[in-house]
């Protein structure tokens, strides 16, 4: 199986990322109303924002989960490349937003946030050719 050791792991990496990514999401979903309470204002893009890096730490627990369950199961490689897909669409959204909100544009920030997902994606579809 070509893909076995590059799906776990990059499954690995994906769930430390992911632990670190729910604690700065939460913190950041507690700021950012907290921030709106005390300013009296709206901050739905800030809030938005917050929930979007939730989610997508979420995402990358459940996709580094399924790599490094799965990485010896090249029957289970299509939803793990799905996972993957989706974790590195949620790092571009990411990504957009904040340049939306007023950061600038830095092609490394887009980079370094697809590195992962992306070895993640190349493991799994190396181990789906194996099946």
């Amino acid at each position: 199986m070509k893909g076995r050791k590059f799906l776990k792991v990059t499954g690995i990496l994906m769930i430390i990322g992911a632990a670190f990514g729910i604690i700065g999401g939460i913190v950041a979903v507690i700021g950012a109303t907290a921030l709106a309470a005390v300013l009296e204002t709206s901050a739905g893009g800030l809030i938005f924002a917050s929930v979007l890096i939730l989610v997508s730490a979420i995402f990358q627990l459940i996709a580094g989960i399924m790599g490094v369950k799965n990485c010896n199961k090249p029957e289970k490689a299509q939803s793990c490349l799905v996972m993957g897909i989706i974790v590195a669409l949620l790092s571009v959204a990411g990504n957009v937003i904040s340049n939306v909100l007023g950061s600038s544009f830095n092609i490394l920030s887009y980079a370094t946030g697809l590195i992962i997902p992306v070895l993640y994606i190349i493991g799994a579809a190396k181990n789906k050719t194996s099946a």
